[in-house]
């Protein structure tokens, strides 16, 4: 694989770093690095990457700090990466700026998939996202949404739902942020109306809705519109 794009990895942890190097420059990427987030910002204002891949837990400034920092200067995609897999990390996480987060330790395979969606994910100039499978046809621009050959109606609610989903393929937004977005700010702790317009997409678009394969779940957290990848080998984990 060619690719043109540049990641900056920044974690503490020689180890960790030299592992996500071998992985990620294995598939094309070019790699930068930092040690602190100090160093991760100087590094973004001076090289640019269009990625950043950034650790939560280093001494200083911690990952969410640099998070914060970074996005006053950085439109980029911001993957957090973590050992924490606690509702309460994941949404401050998301809050902080971050686009996605990966839990250690983690398959090699998800993290190329999560940094392959976040890059697509960057503003191209299309008006409107679309999805176009055997399985899944959502065309946002024309309102059309095909399902394995048929066409389905959704409620106004649920293509609302839906565009906020397609339009952030492969992100986890919080319940509070498609609540906010489709329902208005009034409604920021209605979970109940989300789970249920949730659910009946979930009966439309899903082969099988206790299954779920598209409208996939970040538990606690709220919903993620991911097309299905493939997944491979595990990550070291930090010791905290």
């Amino acid at each position: 694989m060619i690719s043109t794009t540049t990641i900056l990895i920044v974690d503490d942890e020689t180890q960790i770093r030299r592992v996500l190097r071998a992985g990620l420059s294995s598939q094309g990427y070019e790699i930068l690095e930092a040690e602190t987030g100090e160093e991760a910002i100087e590094t973004v204002l001076k090289q640019h990457p269009d990625l950043v891949l950034l650790d939560v837990n280093m001494p200083g400034m911690g990952g969410i700090e640099t998070c914060r920092r970074l996005r006053s200067s950085f439109d980029g995609p911001i993957i957090m990466v973590t050992v924490r897999n606690a509702e309460r990390d994941k949404v401050v996480a998301l809050d902080s700026g971050a686009d996605d987060y990966v839990v250690k330790p983690f398959a090699m395979g998800e993290l190329l998939a999560r940094i392959r969606a976040s890059l697509r994910r960057v503003p191209t100039g299309d008006p409107l996202a679309s999805i176009n499978t055997p399985e899944l046809t959502v065309d946002l621009e024309k309102r059309l949404v095909v399902v394995r050959g048929e066409r389905v109606h959704l409620t106004p609610k649920e293509f609302e739902v839906l565009r906020v989903l397609v339009m952030h393929q492969g992100k986890p937004l919080t319940h509070q942020r498609l609540l906010q977005t489709v329902w208005g700010p009034d409604y920021r702790e209605d979970t109940e109306n989300l789970r249920v317009v949730i659910n009946q997409l979930r009966k439309k678009l899903e082969k099988d809705p206790a299954i779920p394969r598209v409208i996939l779940t970040e538990p606690w957290v709220g919903y993620r519109f991911q097309l299905p990848e493939t997944r491979a080998g595990k990550t070291p984990s930090k010791k905290h």
